[in-house]
């Protein structure tokens, strides 16, 4: 019998590639004829040595990262690189400029405001983060270490549209978007990115880093809080999430065969439009969160006329087998996250719902 697949907009963990799944299940058992899973191979052994290479060489290929840059996999989530980037590049005497966007870089900040000096250059707040501010007019510190944003906004559903040029080492937290689109690697100073929503599943974290970074760490970190370790041991320092690095190797080849990033971003443009033109063509019944010129292509964010309408809304959406659409209790509504591995179709079938429940209740 065939499973009906859900539509899944889940925020993360999100959806994967079926193909990476139906992969991951075929190979479970039996890894590359091991007589084990890849779950079970020591992180030793040259079957997982093969793996992680691969995963690290894949995501260097697929974002033309520099030869000065390390690639890193680590545990923790972006929430433990909050406090990692202060405590190896924040010293005495400097400053860590922070942007705010969003929930994740108010906690990015208030993780740095315990071990160094901190300041706040642009931030949207005031306005319920419905905009990406602009750089352009910050006096940077001139203790400044460095400058954190972060790309994308999974609560508020808006997202940077291009990176800012800036004087200081540029650090951005790229959790919910990276692998959607084309950037300039060599923009940044540092790139850190949790897995769960565009590379994998939950349970690895990846780092992007620029090599003459390593030479500003303070010596007496803890160890597993200094990136020379994991750079030095090639992330193989303990063991790392096996399982989640080999998923996400499988995901990676997968964007490649769908055409790399560039095509990612093709197909992300296509689904965000079809809901936005949903949203946008309803006469007002479904409003935007963000503005216009800062909207997310990974999270679109949306409310109706009322909280009864919303929940009627979000009750036969989920009846209809749409997943996840409830939107953070901080913005309300309704929130469609639709990251690399949610097809085209899942975007259409929702928007034919949004425009047959609005001629309903409207």
């Amino acid at each position: 019998m065939t499973m009906k697949r859900a539509y899944n907009f889940n925020a993360g963990p999100s959806a994967l590639p079926l193909p990476v799944l139906e992969r991951a299940q075929r190979e479970l058992l039996n890894f590359q004829d091991t007589g084990m899973s890849v779950m079970e191979l020591s992180h030793r052994s040259k079957e997982y040595e093969a793996v992680h290479q691969a995963a690290s060489e894949r995501l260097k290929r697929l974002l033309d990262v520099p030869d000065d840059y390390d690639v890193l996999f680590l545990q923790g989530g972006a929430s433990l690189q909050f406090s990692m980037v202060p405590m190896n590049f924040l010293a005495e005497g400097q400053i860590g400029c922070y942007v705010l966007t969003g929930a994740w870089s108010e906690k990015a900040l208030k993780e740095a405001q315990k071990i160094g000096a901190t300041t706040v250059v642009a931030s949207s707040k005031d306005a319920n983060y419905t905009y990406i501010p602009s750089l352009d007019e910050v006096k940077w510190p001139k203790q400044a270490a460095y400058v954190h944003i972060t790309s994308n906004n999974t609560i508020f559903g808006t997202q940077w549209q291009e990176f800012p040029d800036v004087p200081v080492d540029l650090i951005a937290d790229m959790s919910s978007d990276i692998l959607s689109r084309p950037f300039d690697v060599s923009k940044f100073a540092l790139i850190y990115a949790g897995a769960q929503k565009n590379l994998g599943p939950s349970g690895v974290t990846v780092v992007i880093l620029r090599r003459d970074l390593l030479d500003r760490i303070p010596d007496g970190l803890p160890t597993m809080l200094d990136y020379r370790t994991h750079q030095k041991s090639r992330s193989l320092y303990n063991t790392p999430p096996t399982f989640a690095i080999y998923m996400l190797s499988l995901v990676l080849e997968w964007v490649e065969e769908q055409g790399g990033v560039p095509a990612m971003e093709a197909r992300s443009r296509q689904k965000a439009a079809v809901l936005y033109d949903a949203i946008d063509e309803s006469g007002g019944f479904y409003q935007p969160h963000a503005e216009k010129g800062s909207r997310s292509l990974m999270n679109v964010t949306f409310t109706l006329p009322s909280e009864e309408l919303t929940n009627t809304f979000l009750a036969e959406a989920k009846e209809r087998g749409f997943i996840g659409l409830g939107g953070h209790r901080s913005v309300g509504g309704c929130r469609a996250s639709i990251y690399n591995a949610v097809p085209l179709e899942a975007c259409e079938a929702l928007a034919s719902f949004m425009n047959d429940f609005r001629r309903r209740f409207a």
